[in-house]
């Protein structure tokens, strides 16, 4: 696909732009200059924000050049949620944040060529504004009645929380920023998603009143959703980050790897760089053998290594077939095992007993008899071992790392014992 507009339409990528035929012209007339904007309102990135980071990789790759915003300005206020007012963190939190999620957007972006990308951060040109100047220089141009329009703002004027002047007025820091990325890199187009885009057409209003003859466009990508109804970018845990100390890289992995059939053609098609042939054959394959579960592997393992690393991926892959017998867990390290552990069931003692206490302890087993006869008909397994006395407490040099005992029962249920005590 050579039209960038048409990839992000097949790719279900293009939720709605200003003018789509101006839009065409100008990607083809080139190059264009556009920007994402990510406020720091937490320590990490989650996988939500991971659908504009890979559309920014994907438009950089087409030629156009990407500007990335992390709002130090705005992270001090945040956009308005739907239900309630937001904390306000300290500058001094805040500008940490800054730091970590530039560190976690630079590796999907290049920052070398004649499209090189450039950091960028809206705490630079509001800083040393004073309060008179925003008022006069860029609340002159802004309509309330306009503003109350916005879905977010209704819904909470609507609501016995109320808004406070703060959360209302981000729409105009947010329009500010399009208007100096404008002037000061000639910045083009905004791109966000779908629940932004009140924002995003603010900002080219503004542009327009202060600019005028000023071509800008703003590009929508459509709201990720689950086919359950909840939220993208929920585990069981919440939220799945992009930081490895917040999410391990092996519940990163197991998230892709557990996503629902009904979804993963979509999600592949929005968040792989895998060609549009490759992508099909994988279609085809999830729904002739949807229990081989291959395209949830094939993502996880293409955004694990993109997020974390190869050599992360290849810990957790060789982590996730070790604990289902197709490995060896010897061979894992401690971090990757105790991260892995971390997301089985398990129980913490301190000492060993018995085996069928074990099992039960592990909730594998509802009762001693139980375990008993899991043991007998030989589905019980310690460190991939099949077991064959369940009343022997497992030997001590057992223990991987001087921790941990893997238990499984049959082939899928998995569960650690973890001893506390030397």
């Amino acid at each position: 696909m050579t039209d960038i507009v048409d990839e992000l339409k097949w790719r279900g990528l293009f939720a709605q732009s200003t003018d789509e035929d101006a839009l065409r012209k100008a990607l083809a007339d080139g190059p264009v200059t556009f920007y994402c904007g990510y406020d720091p309102t937490a320590a990490s990135l989650h996988v939500g924000h991971l659908v504009q980071v890979l559309t920014m990789r994907r438009l950089q790759q087409a030629g156009l050049r990407p500007l990335a915003l992390v709002g130090g300005a705005t992270g001090q206020i945040g956009d308005p949620r739907p239900t309630a007012e937001r904390t306000l963190n300290d500058p001094e939190t805040v500008a940490r944040w800054v730091t970590r999620l530039r560190s976690q957007i630079e590796p999907f972006l290049s920052f070398e060529g004649e499209n090189a990308a450039v950091m960028v951060n809206n705490l630079d040109w509001t800083a040393g504004l004073s309060a008179i100047e925003f008022l006069r220089d860029i609340g002159k141009h802004f309509r309330v009645n306009k503003m109350l329009t916005k879905e977010s703002i209704a819904r909470r004027l609507e609501s016995d929380e109320g808004i406070s002047y703060t959360e209302f007025s981000y729409q105009l820091l947010q329009s500010m920023d399009f208007l100096e990325l404008y002037r000061r890199y000639g910045c083009t187009l905004q791109q966000g998603g779908s629940d932004q885009w009140g924002n995003l057409t603010a900002g080219l209003d503004l542009i327009h009143r202060l600019e005028p003859g000023a071509e800008v466009h703003a590009l929508a990508t459509p709201l990720m959703t689950k086919a359950d109804g909840t939220k993208f970018g929920k585990s069981e845990g919440g939220a799945v980050w992009l930081d490895a100390s917040m999410t391990t890289p092996y519940a990163f992995y197991q998230f892709w790897l557990n996503v629902d059939d009904r979804d993963i053609s979509r999600y592949m098609r929005i968040l792989s760089f895998r060609t549009p042939a490759e992508l099909e054959e994988l279609e085809k394959v999830t729904e002739e053998r949807p229990q081989a579960r291959t395209a949830q592997r094939a993502l996880a393992e293409e955004l694990t290594t993109l997020v974390h690393g190869a050599d992360q991926c290849a810990a957790v892959v060789a982590a996730s077939k070790a604990l289902f017998g197709q490995g060896d867990l010897g061979e894992l390290d401690e971090a990757t095992l105790g991260a892995a552990l971390s997301e089985v069931p398990h129980a913490r003692v301190a000492e060993l007993g018995p085996l069928v206490d074990l099992l039960v302890e592990a909730g594998l087993a509802p009762s001693k008899s139980g375990a008993r006869r899991t043991v007998k008909e030989g589905g019980a397994y310690v460190n991939n071992v099949k077991a064959v006395d369940g009343e022997a407490a497992p030997a001590r040099e057992e223990l991987l790392h001087g921790r941990w005992l893997v238990l499984r029962r049959g082939k899928k249920n998995l569960a650690a014992i973890e001893v506390t005590a030397g």
